[in-house]
């Protein structure tokens, strides 16, 4: 199962939850981090430091944060884009600004919200990068509480993708992946980064 986690900026939140980083280091667990622009503005150095290590990889979570739609379509009371041109700069100015960052190009992107429609779908694809939804929803947007984090985590199955938040350190996601990990392991769960998968 791959492990996910979003660090929106802005309004969601720039910061950082070192007790998520420290359990996944502990328990030697891989994830991916979907990095929003305006949080990688904000913690340059931290994402160089996430990008060199080896347990983890970096992907897109845009530029700005929005919906990824071609009608303006909104999800959680957020404006999607607009048009294919937003789809594009949503895409494109995260991707510059991550490639300048780690010195490479991310491979997978997650709209803000993790909402598409089909049109913008195939504009994330003809760019290059393989738009990323999620199966199981670990923390609400960093608002469950701790038990609730670890119990969904433990819901899991083979081949889920688990989304979660890394951007918010004064909630409660790190504490209940903290508690859960030890018990997903040792019920033989592994762990994989999205770029480690079988293709399907």
């Amino acid at each position: 199962m791959a492990l996910t986690f979003d660090c929106c900026g802005g309004p969601g939140g720039s910061g950082f939850d070192r007790s998520l980083l420290t359990a996944l280091e502990a328990n030697k667990v891989s994830a991916t981090f979907f990095l929003n622009a305006r949080w990688v503005r904000s913690n340059r150095s931290l994402t160089r430091e996430l990008a060199a290590n080896p347990l983890f990889e970096i992907a897109n979570h845009g530029t700005t944060h929005r919906p990824l739609s071609v009608t303006g379509r909104a999800a959680y009371g957020i404006t999607g884009t607009a048009d294919a041109r937003q789809v594009y700069d949503e895409i494109m100015g995260a991707q510059a600004e991550l490639s300048a960052v780690t010195g490479r190009p991310p491979r997978f992107f997650r709209s803000g919200t993790a909402h598409y429609d089909d049109v913008a779908v195939e504009i994330c694809r003809a760019l290059g990068l393989v738009p990323v939804n999620f199966i199981v929803n670990g923390d609400a947007g960093a608002t469950y509480p701790s038990a609730v984090v670890r119990d969904g985590l433990l819901s899991a199955r083979q081949g889920s993708i688990i989304i979660a938040h890394a951007n918010r350190p004064e909630a409660c996601t790190g504490a209940g992946v903290a508690a859960a990990l030890p018990l997903m392991k040792q019920r033989g769960a592994r762990f994989i980064r999205l770029s480690d998968a079988p293709p399907p």
